[in-house]
């Protein structure tokens, strides 16, 4: 890859970052994290406590992307026909005519409160997760290209929730935590919301095209045989480990490689290293395993066993 094209897309993704942290004060890793994923183009399901601005990285990300986006609030009654969309009877012609549903002009959906909805419904964002398209009657419909969702989810007042199932959890390239904020930055968001929309501020940085170049750039990133290996041991000692009952899929290594090169590609440079796997290998298969009760009984988080596992894998340079 020529080194300009890295250096255009590392200022780029610099110049999202300035203007997302516009209204998402103190929080540039989750940011960076988030914009990564879109670089590796792969699906994000930020989970965390009401309030702390899971909606809002949505809604930034959208107008600074200049991606089209589509907000979908799921409730109890929120049918499949509502995303993927339904066909109808025309007694003129005598044909069935399919009516589109939200997601087919949409290049960032916000799927909201996703663990609100029924399972059937949740289940109508899988092929379109995994293939791009949706299937209706038979017939496939192709979605836009780039298409991501970005999912929320809290556990708060979890009465009447449906827990999303492993193989849908496995659809999702990360899952982050936004946190609260330090002092500083909660000041400055409570001062930035009493006379001014801060959404006002926002500036559209790319479009959809400039996101899908970089997003086929990501792809030309180098990552070395040996870290690929890497990749592998790490992989196969979630497997082997007595806290974990099941271990990462072979889709999650796939997500990890591609995180890490788009982490490589928003460091400025167009190759992997060990760095950008770990990095970003938590974000990544923390919601891909499946704990042990032992693991469970000691107050071990997934974050903490693939911090372990991290700590104790060998590195190929010895790093």
């Amino acid at each position: 890859m020529q080194e300009k094209t890295v250096q255009a897309i590392y200022q780029a993704t610099q110049y999202i970052n300035d203007e997302m942290s516009k209204v998402i004060i103190g929080k540039k890793d989750v940011v960076r994290k988030v914009l990564m994923s879109v670089l590796a183009n792969g699906h994000i399901l930020i989970d965390d406590v009401p309030g702390v601005g899971k909606t809002s990285i949505a809604v930034a990300l959208g107008r600074v992307l200049g991606m089209n986006y589509n907000r979908i609030q799921f409730t109890p009654d929120v049918l499949p026909s509502d995303i993927v969309g339904f066909s109808i009877f025309n007694r003129d012609t005598e044909k069935l005519v399919y009516v589109p549903g939200i997601i087919n002009n949409t290049n960032l959906l916000l799927a909201d409160e996703i663990n609100r909805t029924s399972s059937r419904t949740q289940a109508a964002l899988l092929e379109a997760m995994e293939e791009k398209q949706v299937t209706v009657d038979g017939k496939a419909y192709k979605l836009p290209d780039p298409f991501i969702v970005i999912a929320t989810q809290n556990q708060v007042g979890a009465a009447g929730t449906q827990v999303l199932p492993h193989a849908q959890m496995d659809r999702f390239l990360v899952r982050l935590s936004v946190g609260y904020p330090d002092r500083e930055s909660e000041i400055g968001i409570i001062q930035g919301r009493q006379t001014a929309d801060p959404y006002a501020d926002l500036k559209q940085v790319v479009n959809t095209e400039a996101v899908q170049t970089m997003q086929n750039s990501v792809l030309q990133v180098t990552i070395k045989d040996e870290l690929v290996g890497y990749i592998a041991d790490l992989v196969n000692a979630s497997r082997a480990n007595s806290m974990i009952e099941l271990g990462i899929s072979p889709r999650g290594a796939i997500a990890v490689s591609h995180m890490a090169k788009a982490c490589a590609i928003m460091s400025g440079r167009d190759y992997v290293t060990e760095e950008d796997i770990r990095e970003v290998f938590t974000d990544v298969c923390a919601h891909r395993i499946i704990l042990t009760q032992k693991a469970r009984a000691a107050n071990l988080t997934a974050y903490d066993v693939l911090q372990q596992i991290i700590a104790s894998v060998k590195t190929p340079y010895g790093v």
